[in-house]
């Protein structure tokens, strides 16, 4: 992969129907690439990575040794085939690639529609231009006689490269040049070998998912179906990966400002300061429109984002720059009058938090939450925009911090009286308030999205902390207890494990004070990832830990908040703290990890190094001038 392009097949390497082929901007440019020696497929051998972005697929011809070492780059693939003989005598064979494309959208493949587009076969040096205006070119020999001595190889490449029309609105691009961390990796040298492979494959993942709207980087939200600017996911990954610098926010931001709402309108669910959820070409967007506004919390993750990358070193000139977009943001939350919330639409986005799946808000007895729905971590995250945001406004001489402080205060009031559930195992908040009020009351992972992010108080928060052990799997957080009568350990949404909800949860534990807990749930997330080859998917089963994690079938990996789990790890360990503008780095290691040693955090333009001792003392160097350490806990 290499956003926004991606190769799918199976491990024989063979292009030959269902959802496989090369994908460039969503867009299916190759839907047949399919090798034959003498009018047969090779009898597949191994399959397996290839570097950053490619594969590698052998199989085996009757004296003929077939190797298939495939790449993608950013517009389009390529293919080197070499055929060896690997038998005693001289050998001949016809080698043929069949390849053609269709141009479906990545939308209408994954739906499973059918297209209704024919293939146009390519061969060597054919440009087809799609109905709409896309181009796709094949350069290389897709047949050849061979004839080879005993130890002899042929070898022939292919490449693909395919041009999207040059047509107005959203288009998902490669960035100009390499992620800013590229040439010095976040790494990790620890005790536990999986923990240093997760953090080493997210952030490869990372680059290889980023893409640009002009020079502002940003992640696309997730491999194969989501190639593209998701408000939410991008601004989560952005805020988990803040150890490799504060670009990949500041990027975020600006791309997802330039979308931000500016009317109403009912078909896009667009409204004045929101940002957007998802953003696709117009000629890949199938039943959501190409700029689509359902989502209830990407408004106030923007805010948040913008604060917390402003404290790791964004420089103050971009932040006023954003600083419009903030007062917008706090705008479109202060038109709701009591909690912020959605209806949903049955024919675009039923749900519009990060469980969006239809059923994925439900009472502990299965019935459905009734719209308009309230969740309670929207309410965190709309409550800590509005402090943060009075922050920066106060910190830019701007009017209206007061205003904003008075509205969150009164947020936490209103939550505090309605959101908790009464429980014998102690009381904890409901996923959300329903349409006529009343708690949905399944015991949910949304909780630990409360965690740290003030709008509880320290006693509420350590019972969330509590009730958060009930949802644990071994392998890290379900979504749903299993004591609720729509659990499914391998749902969606309904008792699976999200990594990436996992990682919220551990920062949130972290910043609250109970490190402990927080450890527990990061030791399962490392002990998860061999199984996933240390990239930890989009999802998983929520089975117990007495067996190995169990895929999600169509989960994405990479995928992008997913991947970003590492550098949130990383955070959480070593208890970081960043705070530019106050003139501090903090660190206090969780306590029993053992020793630890994290090279290039980038905080601001300065690259730091951290190490934690077996005994917990802790140590951090290269902080530039006008920075110091705060070192907290067993090293202090």
């Amino acid at each position: 992969m290499a956003a926004p392009a991606i190769w799918l097949s199976p491990p024989s390497g063979q292009v030959a129907g269902g959802v496989d082929g090369l994908y460039v901007a969503e867009r299916r440019v190759l839907s047949r690439f399919v090798v034959t020696v003498d009018g047969r497929e090779p009898e597949p051998a191994e399959a397996g990575p290839h570097g950053a972005n490619g594969a590698r697929f052998t199989a085996s011809a009757g004296p003929l040794a077939v190797e298939r070492f495939r790449a993608a780059v950013p517009d389009g693939g390529t293919e080197r085939i070499v055929l060896r003989n690997t038998g005693d005598a001289p050998a001949t064979a016809t080698l043929r690639v069949a390849v053609a494309g269709d141009l479906a959208s990545i939308s209408a493949v994954r739906s499973g529609d059918d297209p209704g587009l024919p293939e146009m076969p390519l061969d060597d040096g054919v440009e087809w231009e799609g109905p709409d205006g896309h181009t796709v070119r094949l350069e290389g020999r897709t047949h050849a006689e061979v004839s080879l001595a005993p130890g002899e190889s042929f070898t022939t490449t292919i490449t693909v490269r395919a041009t999207p029309p040059d047509t107005p609105g959203f288009r998902p691009a490669p960035p100009s040049g390499p992620a800013p961390w590229a040439d010095a990796p976040l790494t990790v040298r620890s005790g536990d070998d999986r923990l240093d492979r997760l953090v080493a494959q997210g952030v490869a993942d990372l680059g290889a998912l980023l893409l640009a709207s002009g020079d502002d980087i940003y992640c696309a939200a997730g491999s194969p179906w989501y190639l593209t600017l998701f408000g939410r996911d991008a601004l989560w990954t952005a805020r988990l990966a803040l150890p490799l610098g504060y670009e990949l926010a500041a990027g975020t931001l600006r791309a997802l400002a330039r979308h931000q709402g500016t009317r109403r309108d009912p078909a896009t669910e667009e409204a004045p300061g929101k940002i957007p959820h998802e953003l696709r070409p117009g000629d890949a967007a199938t039943w959501l429109p190409p700029v689509y506004y359902g989502t209830v919390d990407a408004t106030s993750l923007f805010v948040v984002t913008l604060a917390e990358a402003r404290r790791w070193g964004m420089p103050d000139d971009e932040v006023a720059a954003l600083l419009p977009n903030v007062e917008r943001a706090l705008e479109w939350l202060g038109t709701f009058d009591e909690f912020v919330s959605y209806v949903g639409s049955a024919d675009r986005l039923t749900n519009q938090g990060w469980k969006d799946s239809a059923d994925g808000v439900q009472h502990a007895d299965g019935r459905l939450a009734r719209p308009p729905v309230a969740l309670s971590e929207v309410q965190a995250y709309s409550y800590q925009a509005a402090v943060l945001g009075a922050d920066l406004l106060d910190a830019f001489g701007r009017p209206g911090a007061d205003r904003w402080r008075r509205w969150a205060a009164d947020l936490a009031e209103r939550f505090r009286a309605r959101f908790w559930v009464d429980d014998p195992d102690g009381a904890y908040p409901a996923i959300a308030l329903d349409g006529d009020g009343r708690p949905v009351d399944g015991v949910a992972s949304n909780m630990g999205h409360l965690l740290g992010t003030g709008l509880l108080t320290a006693e509420e928060e350590a019972a969330v902390a509590a009730r958060l052990t009930e949802l644990d799997s071994g392998w890290g957080l379900r979504t749903l207890t299993p004591r609720a009568a729509g659990f499914d350990p391998l749902s969606y949404h309904l008792g699976s494990v999200w990594p990436h909800d996992t990682a919220i949860a551990i920062l949130g534990l972290v910043r609250s004070g109970h490190p402990e807990t927080a450890l527990r749930f990061a030791r399962g997330l490392v002990g998860a990832a061999p199984a996933f080859g240390h990239r930890l998917p989009e999802l998983f089963g929520g089975q117990d830990s007495s067996a190995p994690p169990v895929p999600y079938p169509t989960a994405c990996s990479p995928q992008a908040w997913a991947a970003a789990v590492s550098p949130a790890l990383v955070t959480a360990l070593l208890g970081l703290d960043v705070d530019v503008p106050a003139g501090r780095v903090a660190l206090s290691p969780a306590p029993g990890f053992g020793e630890l040693a994290v090279d290039n955090i980038r905080v601001g333009s300065a690259v730091l190094s951290a190490r934690v001792e077996a005994d917990g003392r802790a140590t951090l160097t290269g902080l530039p001038a006008g920075l110091r350490a705060e070192i907290r806990g067993a090293g202090a």
